[in-house]
């Protein structure tokens, strides 16, 4: 099937189409269309003047044309996650959790919006004021541009699309490549919606060209993008005077100290570690884990990978399928080749066939190690001896990122002296740094973003403040 432009409520068929291979088997499975700058103009133009009336619409029209995308959403469950699997290699059992989470996604964006409210504010407080009728509201901020990766490419589009249009918004996305499929009908499903406001979103495809058009034009008011650093660094310069959230890159840790229940330890950081094969901003890259508990700890982390299914996403049991694409396969397997050159070692043997890395744990490694100090973004894990939570903590803090980090730990000192010391946008006690529930406030600090995602943060960030005074 194609993936076209939307203009708006208008389809565009393309003149010229690129294809989509599965990274698994190498088939296409999709097409989607070219755009160029003008594409890019066109599309914010259109929202543009939806903008103006997206924001008359009735709040609840918008939640029940979000509500009505989550039913078919769910009635299309299977179709969605199967075009996942043949687009980005997502094994089927994840990838019909994806489709469950971003239906949870778009009503919780609707629900969310019911309640949010400004307040009134006494003007006469302080000697200066006067009495008068004041107080603030929310309103949209007009238009959106949203930028979405590959990794999680239903649900990290349904966490910009719902809170911005039930926020009373229009917007134009700009989807990754290498799931065009998987946007384009998610967008088909509020387009056609019968609860639509007219030309309130667009879908265009492109390269760094594009994505420049749209973050320097005047037109929209925030940009809202989640991927790399260096794609993110780019923005914040061209974008002039517009709001900014940016989810970016991670480096997530965790300390295991001696306290912590190991066999449960085990079980979900393997988890944290290999799920979507490693491509996750907040996979889990190093463990932390206390001198007096290394070696048995390690054994079953060892344990733990041994029994993940690796093999055909298209098969309930596979829990780790293919990596996005050779070139990732080929990255991830010379960052461990130059780590073993430099000293570790692999407690399982590293392996790739295809496009499919193996799991692999890495073991005497060095801060300096690209396994250790950059995104990998690929199934590898470092395991850290470290003598005592102090040291962990300064350790999992020297990184120029701060997504989400944990703690596993039955010591109650422990983790609050974690919770205050580590610098992060998340901090999880007893899981891994991988988890993250659609409800809660979602982003980092230093080099992973600024900004928050979750529906109640992201209509914060999609509305303005508007304060009103009535003498």
């Amino acid at each position: 099937m194609d993936a076209h432009i939307w203009m708006g409520s208008r389809q565009i068929v393309a003149q010229k189409y690129s294809e989509r291979v599965s990274p698994y088997d190498g088939r296409v499975v999709s097409r989607f269309a070219h755009c160029d700058v003008h594409d890019a103009h066109d599309a914010l133009v259109i929202a543009q003047k939806a903008a103006k009336n997206s924001k008359k619409v009735p709040l609840h029209q918008r939640c029940a044309w979000l509500l009505d995308v989550a039913a078919q959403l769910r009635e299309q469950r299977e179709e969605f996650a199967h075009v996942l699997c043949d687009e980005v290699g997502k094994p089927i059992t994840y990838a019909r959790i994806e489709v469950d989470r971003c239906i949870e996604t778009i009503t919780l964006s609707a629900e969310t919006m019911r309640t949010v409210h400004g307040e009134t504010i006494n003007t006469d407080a302080m000697a200066s004021g006067r009495k008068a009728h004041a107080y603030w509201r929310r309103e949209s901020v007009g238009v959106v541009v949203a930028i979405t990766p590959f990794n999680f490419p239903l649900n990290l589009v349904a966490h910009k699309l719902a809170p911005a249009l039930v926020a009373g918004n229009s917007v134009v996305l700009k989807p990754t490549p290498e799931a065009p499929l998987c946007a384009y009908k998610l967008a088909q499903l509020f387009i056609q919606s019968p609860y639509a406001t007219p030309d309130a979103l667009s879908v265009v495809y492109g390269d760094a060209e594009v994505g420049s058009a749209l973050v320097s034009s005047d037109i929209p008011r925030v940009v809202s993008f989640t991927g790399s650093v260096t794609v993110g660094n780019i923005i914040t310069k061209n974008a002039g005077i517009k709001k900014v959230s940016l989810e970016l890159g991670g480096n997530a840790a965790t300390f295991i100290d001696e306290s912590a229940d190991l066999a449960y330890a085990a079980a979900r950081c393997a988890m944290g570690a290999f799920v979507n094969a490693g491509q996750v901003c907040i996979s889990l890259q190093r463990i932390y884990v206390d001198s007096t508990i290394y070696d048995a700890f390690a054994h079953k982390m060892g344990e733990e990978t041994a029994k993940l299914v690796v093999g055909s996403p298209y098969h309930a049991e596979t829990f780790l399928g293919p990596l996005i694409n050779d070139e990732a396969a080929l990255r991830a397997m010379s960052w461990v080749e130059s780590a073993i050159a430099q000293g570790a070692k692999a407690l399982t043997p590293p392996r790739v066939e295809g496009r499919i890395f193996y799991p692999c744990v890495m073991t005497e490694v060095t801060d300096s190690m690209k396994i250790v100090c950059e995104e990998v973004f690929a199934p590898i894990v470092s395991l850290v001896r470290v003598n005592g939570l102090k040291e962990a903590i300064e350790k999992m803090n020297n990184s120029p990122f701060g997504l989400q980090f944990s703690v596993f730990t039955n010591n109650l000192a422990h983790a609050t002296y974690a919770i205050d010391e580590l610098e992060a946008g998340g901090v999880v006690i007893n899981d891994i740094p991988t988890l993250r529930f659609d409800i809660q406030p979602y982003g980092g600090v230093k080099l992973s973003g600024v900004g928050r995602e979750g529906p109640r943060f992201a209509i914060e960030e999609f509305t303005e403040i508007k304060s009103v005074v009535i003498l």
